[in-house]
């Protein structure tokens, strides 16, 4: 919306001519801070373990044998604070939660309660056994944009480290010995996560890559046992 200011005329007066405002395009180039409540960057992918550089497991973390295709990611966040220099280029902080969800392919129990990650085989065929951690993190993100086009859209590059601090583990089985059950634990997965994420986008939707830089457990025979994870953005604007 542009303002226009002036004066109305009475007859006779000397007319005064409305000067257009520029206030809003003056503006649009001005830094300025932003923030406040949010729901955005819905992250939603796959998540994959890597062992000291490969995507094969060694033999001491083969238990962790998980279903690729159901091995996942979800994360979003709910509040930023940041600056904007101009329309092409601003920084923020944000906070949210992740989780990472690993389908594992055997029968077994990740064990609660022990110094390293420990397990035990069961006598159960599960139809689900999931391994879980969760996580708030908190990304400071470096973000390029391009002119908008004519249809008012933009593209995107984000990039930026982040830190996360883990909030649970949890085991989930589902049999029909057991049926459905759910165990809590810290289960030795890091406490604090320190990581790095890339978005490539266009208009509210993108692509992103994460990857964390420390073991993914806190668990000396799982040292170098890192992830990553990758797949869509939704609301990334």
């Amino acid at each position: 919306m542009s303002l226009s200011f002036g004066e109305s005329q009475e007859p006779g007066d000397k007319k005064v001519t409305p000067v257009q405002d520029t206030v809003k395009l003056e503006t649009a180039h001005k830094g300025r801070f932003m923030g406040g409540i949010t729901f955005t960057r819905l992250d939603i992918g796959f998540s994959r373990l890597i062992d000291n550089g490969s995507f094969t497991l060694s033999p001491k973390n083969s238990f962790l044998d998980y279903k690729g295709a159901k091995t996942s990611t979800v994360s979003f966040d709910v509040l930023y604070f940041g600056y904007r220099f101009n329309p092409k280029f601003k920084v923020y902080i944000a906070g949210g939660f992740d989780w990472t969800l690993i389908r594992l392919k055997n029968n077994i129990t990740i064990q609660e309660n022990t110094p390293d990650l420990t397990y035990v085989q069961s006598p159960v065929d599960f139809s689900k056994n999931r391994f879980s951690s969760s996580y708030v993190h908190i990304p400071l993100n470096f973000e390029f944009r391009s002119k908008e086009n004519t249809k008012g859209k933009r593209f995107y590059f984000v990039l930026g480290p982040e830190v996360s601090f883990l909030l649970n583990g949890m085991v989930k089985q589902i049999s029909d010995e057991n049926g459905k059950q759910k165990f809590r634990d810290d289960y030795d997965f890091q406490p604090v996560r320190l990581g790095g994420t890339v978005r490539l986008g266009y208009g509210g939707i993108g692509l992103f890559t994460k990857y964390y830089f420390n073991d993914m457990f806190a668990s000396t025979p799982q040292n170098g046992l890192k992830n990553m994870a990758f797949g869509i953005t939704f609301g990334l604007n």
